[in-house]
């Protein structure tokens, strides 16, 4: 199949590109910056010459969109709803241009659209939208609307010969350089992979293992339309989270944070922690209703996977 990622330079894109491209398919990137071959430029917000690789592919999955992976202040907050309704809105239009539209369009979304709780998952049918809960600050309620947004946008574009899936995906844990795991991994190998503000806040992630194959699902299933979730069954509170990476590891102890030294912290980072204090307890319920079966289910068997991973890639390249 001819497969077009656009915005697939990220970590997530880099996972794709290698599964789907090693199992033989056609893989095309587009990029701000190309720089290899089988990218071609765009700049996510107009039509132009890149459309031509779209007409014709057989599916197309979108990526693009700004990092979260940075402070929350209101340029940013604009500059993620903009980068991603943008960019989902031109590849509708391109989609809805082609002579030969692909079958299929895969939507980016986030978990992060489901409401900051701890008394039940979140599933598609029974999840609760955030953005009105109680005690949490408002900027929260933002970043739900940039996800609200970010589906809207494909949502209602004219693409009426190919179906459309949005994926709320919750964190990707691959042994990628800079990418969450390994975030998360430096935070343990340090001592620091403690509880955070008492460590009940829910952690929903999925193994890159079974994100590439969830994909392929979505792919191949010609029922599925509208959003799914891709998070493993199993989310755990960060305390139990960080306590299996850390035995994973081989650290014995990881100091607790309160809520402001995650907030010190996560400025030295220039993030936002609500990358850390949010609850986002999300479970695949389409998924597994379709019969999807997860190789990852569990994160104390995940995270001995991933380790190995980073432990194999670090010793070949001589670290």
């Amino acid at each position: 199949m001819k497969i077009v990622i656009p915005g697939g330079t990220g970590q997530v894109g880099a996972i794709l590109d290698r599964a789907l491209t090693a199992a033989g398919h056609d893989v095309v990137i587009l990029t701000r910056r190309p720089r290899r071959e089988r990218e071609v430029g765009w700049d996510g917000e107009t039509l132009g010459a890149w459309a031509e690789v779209v007409d014709g592919s057989d599916v197309v999955i979108n990526l693009a969109g700004r990092s979260v992976s940075c402070r929350y202040t209101e340029a940013n907050l604009r500059a993620m709803m903009d980068s991603r309704v943008r960019s989902a809105q031109v590849v509708g239009e391109a989609i809805g241009a082609a002579a030969r539209p692909p079958k299929v369009w895969l939507q980016m979304s986030t978990a992060t659209v489901y409401a900051h709780r701890f008394d039940a998952a979140n599933d598609e049918a029974t999840g609760i939208v955030g953005g009105a809960e109680p005690d949490v600050p408002g900027y929260w309620g933002f970043s739900v609307e940039i996800a609200k947004a970010w589906e809207a946008a494909q949502e209602e574009a004219r693409t009426p010969d190919t179906r459309k899936v949005a994926l709320r995906s919750a964190m990707v844990m691959s042994p990628d350089r800079e990418g969450v795991f390994d975030v998360l991994l430096k935070m343990a190998r340090l001592g620091l992979g403690g509880p955070v503000a008492g460590g009940r806040q829910y952690v929903s992630w999925i193994h890159d293992h079974d994100f590439v194959r969830a994909v392929e699902f979505l792919v191949a299933r010609d029922d599925f339309t509208g959003p799914v979730n891709l998070a493993a069954p199993a989310p755990l509170p960060q305390r139990a989270f960080m306590r299996a990476l850390r035995g994973a590891w081989g650290v014995p102890v990881g100091l607790p944070a309160t809520k402001w030294m995650a907030e010190l912290g996560v400025f030295a980072l220039r993030s936002d922690t609500e990358l850390l204090l949010k609850s986002r307890r999300v479970v695949p319920g389409r998924l597994l209703e379709a019969g999807f079966t997860f190789e990852h289910a569990e994160w104390e068997g995940a995270a001995l996977d991933l380790v190995r991973r980073v432990r194999a890639t670090r010793r070949g390249a001589g670290q």
